[in-house]
């Protein structure tokens, strides 16, 4: 049962069109990185202080994962390479600098904030007390509602970050909003989610946070295109903080092979092929967008900025959903996900949109041209079901 659930698995990946904008296709050498013998180790605690013996191989690991991921986004932050997944990072970075109840000041729900950006059925929003921003009238960042809402709610922390957003998001600018709305006696901390962007951050493809949040939490999958996990890094006065809310806050022992993928995916990051690998995603996005906008498509924000883009079927066709055309195009072996558009009439079970994502395909090599066929095909995959109905 297990085997054939993994050929299967293996199979259907690669005959798959993967246009998920959170999934990609890691390299053998991390798979077998995860795979490897540390997998059998136990190591709670951290380098040089941890909790059983024979651990020194894990130390080595750990510490040289750290300064791989510090070079490869070019910074000195402390970083913390144990969590689990991004959803754990977070966790632990609100429970490093927040008390429950506190203020928080995230990107709202419904214009492509995550789930752990303060859902009231996640512990975010159960825990703390969030208040958001949204989206201008052309689906951009509303940037003066952010600087109104710290005036407004004077927020703990202000949190930057999107799981489905594809414009640029200015962290300079959010960053001076804050400094003119902090006193001497206020000051709200600034925390970035980068887990979507993160890859393009590391390859110059996207405006750094470094430098001006003071925690930045990522995945280290999605375009970083390594294993499925997180990352915490911080201004080095938060050290102690972050490090002691991810063990012994939130987490037990740290996931040692996991820990090997990402020393191997952060010297995959620091290679001048990753470069031309994110800056070729880039290109084969904006291609795609463009395809679909020629084809009539509405695009949320008008077009894109990084790895992905939102389509928006409530004008165009408005009688379907967004869970339909991801159930029909997965019977072609196309995968994409559906996504709430701003304004959404519909549920998340529902939608009235699509996510749509280039990174795992441009990892297997496809160029523009594919996805603008890729784009066509899912057109004419579209249009002959709708008018079938």
């Amino acid at each position: 049962m297990v085997l054939d659930a993994i050929i299967n698995e293996r199979l259907r990946q690669r005959n798959a069109v993967e246009l998920i904008a959170s999934e990609n296709f890691v390299s053998q050498r991390v798979r077998d990185a995860v795979g490897s013998v540390f997998t059998n180790k136990y190591a709670e605690g951290y380098p040089g202080k941890r909790y059983y013996g024979g651990c020194e191989n894990c130390d080595e690991i750990e510490l040289y994962c750290q300064r791989k991921w510090q070079e490869a986004f070019s910074t000195d932050y402390h970083v913390n390479v144990q969590p689990h997944s991004g959803s754990q990072a977070n966790m632990a970075a609100y429970f490093a600098v927040l008390e429950p109840g506190d203020t928080v000041l995230a990107m709202d729900l419904k214009h492509f904030g995550h789930l752990t950006h303060g859902s009231h059925v996640n512990f975010s929003g159960k825990l703390y007390n969030f208040v958001f921003y949204g989206l201008d009238d052309s689906a951009c960042i509303d940037y003066h509602d952010i600087y109104e809402k710290i005036e407004q709610f004077k927020p703990k922390m202000v949190l930057a970050g999107a799981s489905a957003y594809s414009r640029i998001i200015d962290f300079e600018r959010i960053k001076a909003i804050i400094d003119r709305c902090s006193t001497p006696e206020y000051r709200p901390i600034f925390m970035v989610d980068m887990a979507h962007i993160a890859g393009l951050v590391a390859a110059g493809a996207h405006p750094s946070p470094f430098g001006l949040a003071d925690i930045i939490t990522t995945t280290t999958h999605k375009t970083l295109r390594g294993p499925r996990g997180g990352m915490i890094f911080c201004r080095n006065e938060l050290s102690k903080k972050i490090d002691s809310a991810v063990f012994p806050g939130t987490q037990g022992g740290p996931l040692m092979h996991v820990i090997v993928g990402k020393a191997v995916a952060a010297e995959e990051a620091c290679s001048v092929s990753f470069k031309n690998y994110i800056n070729n995603v880039v290109k084969n996005t904006r291609a795609m967008c463009q395809t679909f906008q020629t084809l009539g498509y509405d695009v949320v924000s008008g077009g894109t900025d990084n790895h992905l883009f939102m389509i928006d079927f409530s004008r165009t066709h408005p009688n379907i959903t967004g869970k339909m055309i991801q159930d029909k195009l997965e019977e072609h072996g196309i995968t994409v996900n559906k996504n709430c558009v701003p304004g959404d009439k519909r549920g998340p079970a529902e939608t009235s949109g699509i996510r749509i994502g280039c990174a795992a395909m441009t990892t297997l090599g496809y160029d523009e041209e594919y996805f603008c066929t890729v784009a066509k095909e899912v057109d004419q995959i579209i249009e002959s079901w709708y008018h079938s109905k």
